[in-house]
Parts: C-alpha cells; structure tokens; sequence
C-alpha cells in the first residue's frame, strides 16, 4: 500500500508539470496572463496558434500516459491502482503544485491514460468531440459530451467497476472544470470556432 500511495502522489506530481507554462517560458509568456488565462490546449492555441497549441497537447497526453504506465509497471495491487493513478495526474494538471494550484481543464491528461487503459474507448469520445465541434463550435461543450461518452461506454459493462467509477468520476470532472465555458454557453458568451463548424454549414446553418 505504501508503494501505491508513493506513486499516486508521483502521478499527481507529474500531472503539475504543466506544458503550458512549460513552453510559455521558453517563449517568454505565461499564457495565465492571456485568453481565458487557462494552460490548456484551447488557450495556447487562442493566444499562441497551432504549433505552440500542439506541443502543450502532447506534453499533457504524455503526463496521464507515463502516470499510469509507472503504476501499472511497478504497482499489482489495487486492482484499480491505474485508474486512480490517471485520476491523481488529472488533479495535478488541473491543480499543479508547482504553479500555485492554477492549471488546467484535464482533458488532454485523461486522454493520455486512457491510451494505457482503455484506448478502445477514444474512437468515439474523440468521434462525439469532433462531430460536437464541427455542429455546434464550441470546444468546452464538445469536450463535457466526450466525457459523458466516456461514462456512458463503461456503464455497459458495468462488471467492470474500477472502469465504470473511475469513468463516471472523469466526466463529472470534466463538466466541473468546464463549468465557467457551460456558464457562458447558457449566457451566450462563450466563445466559438466559426471555421470547425462544417457540418453547420454544409446543412445551411448559418453562424448565430
């Protein structure tokens, strides 16, 4: 048990390592400072484009990826020990240690371990995102339905309970740090990608 706890803080410790601020400072920004104020994806790509947007993506998927992959490499037991571990890298990118508890969504990090965990499951949480995206443009909105995806894939297995808890605690979690983006759907203020919206405008749709 004892090993099991070191490496669940290991996994929170690594989930502090944010990539936003990571390569912020070797581009002398901190992107907190911009947008939303936010280190994930969404904001790095608003406020510092595609590039910049894609290394923060991977440094966050990597940071899930190795968090579980320490634990199911040197942790057995608890049978569930790699979903808890994916659970603690989550919390420490959305409340780093290093970076005054001022993080990330999660989004990208619960993809990184499910790439070890589960990995079946992201052909349609990444099949409902895009679709969210290219009807309605709103990226927090997308990421919140992927997340009730998530929780709905494993509620059909439900003999598998590690999965199913540890699924349904990942959406939950998602539309708790999403809160702010729902918040300003309902007011209508929430930002929205014009050009992701295909589909809407292949039907007709014109922007509101």
């Amino acid at each position: 048990m004892l090993t099991f706890l070191l490496f669940l803080l290991a996994a929170y410790v690594i989930g502090s390592v944010s990539g936003g601020l990571l390569l912020g400072r070797l581009r002398g920004v901190d992107i907190r400072t911009q947008g939303s104020g936010n280190t994930g994806g969404t904001n790095a790509f608003r406020t510092q484009g595609f590039k910049f947007a894609l290394g923060v993506v991977l440094i966050d998927i990597g940071k899930g990826l190795l968090s579980v992959w320490l634990m199911q490499r040197f942790v057995v037991q608890p049978a569930w020990a790699g979903w808890a571990a994916l659970l603690a890298a989550v919390a420490g990118h959305v409340w780093p240690v290093f970076h005054g508890f001022r993080g990330g969504k999660g989004a990208a990090t619960l993809i990184g371990g499910l790439l070890m965990l589960w990995p079946w499951v992201l052909a349609p949480l990444l099949s409902v995102w895009l679709l969210s995206l290219m009807i309605f443009g709103y990226v927090g909105l997308s990421t919140v339905l992927a997340g009730l995806t998530l929780a709905i894939c494993a509620a059909l297995d439900i003999q598998d309970v590690p999965r199913l808890v540890a699924s349904v605690g990942a959406a939950l979690f998602l539309i708790y740090t999403h809160r702010s983006n729902l918040a300003r759907l309902r007011a209508g203020s929430e930002p929205r990608f014009e050009r992701a919206r295909i589909l809407a405008r292949l039907f007709g749709h014109k922007p509101a």
